[in-house]
């Protein structure tokens, strides 16, 4: 799990590609510490695991449903990626549960500033529009954003100084692909109602004469 404040910008070293999956090898230097093999590491908001690590880089295997999820094929050597490690239990969460599982891709529509503040206007897939609320929460390349807005058919968020500063969003342009994770909780929710509405209710065969006498009425 991870609470999508970013932790440090790595580089892309190497990447090596295979027929459905890809060997990543990052530059970094925060996320690093106390490193173990197995460990969680977010890129981009994706959660992969550490497979190989030295003083100042790690690698991980990027599997076919992860590439066709996210922005991570996209990625060349020397592209820079948010780099977040698994929140520890008792540490304070804050941004908002972060899962590292992208539900999919959105597109920079508009990037424009407001004082210090620096809008994007992101298009996501219609199918995600629905988990997104005004003041709810996303990750957008695996940093936790208040959706300031909901339009027909993007959403709106702003970005102050310091998390434009510590991520990969200030490199974003108009075109951009972004990769996108909705706020779990309303993803659970729909789950829940559509089962009920699927699932008949059964009758309980608990009857109030069935508690007296058995004693508990």
């Amino acid at each position: 799990m991870f609470t999508g404040l970013v932790e440090e910008i790595g580089q892309i070293l190497e990447i090596k590609n295979g027929e459905n999956s890809s060997k990543i090898t990052i530059s970094s230097r925060k996320v690093l510490e106390e490193v173990k093999l197995g460990d969680s590491i977010a890129v981009n908001g994706a959660c992969l695991t550490v497979t190989s690590f030295t003083g100042n880089s790690f690698t991980v295997d990027v599997m076919a449903e992860t590439l066709r999820k996210s922005n991570l094929k996209l990625l060349k050597r020397n592209s820079s990626v948010n780099l977040e490690r698994a929140v520890k239990v008792g540490e304070r969460l804050g941004g908002h549960i972060v899962t590292g599982h992208i539900d999919g891709i959105s597109r920079v529509k508009e990037v424009k500033k407001e004082d210090i503040a620096t809008w994007l206007v992101i298009q996501p897939p219609l199918e995600l529009l629905k988990y997104m609320v005004s003041k709810g929460s996303v990750a957008l390349d695996g940093v936790s954003l208040t959706i300031a807005q909901v339009h027909k058919d993007c959403i709106s968020v702003s970005l102050i100084p310091h998390t434009k500063a510590q991520t990969i969003l200030q490199y974003k342009n108009v075109g951009d692909e972004i990769n996108t994770e909705c706020d779990l909780i309303g993803k659970y929710i729909e789950n829940l109602i559509l089962r009920r509405e699927k699932e008949p209710v059964k009758s309980s065969s608990i009857t109030e004469q069935l508690l007296k006498e058995n004693g508990f009425l």
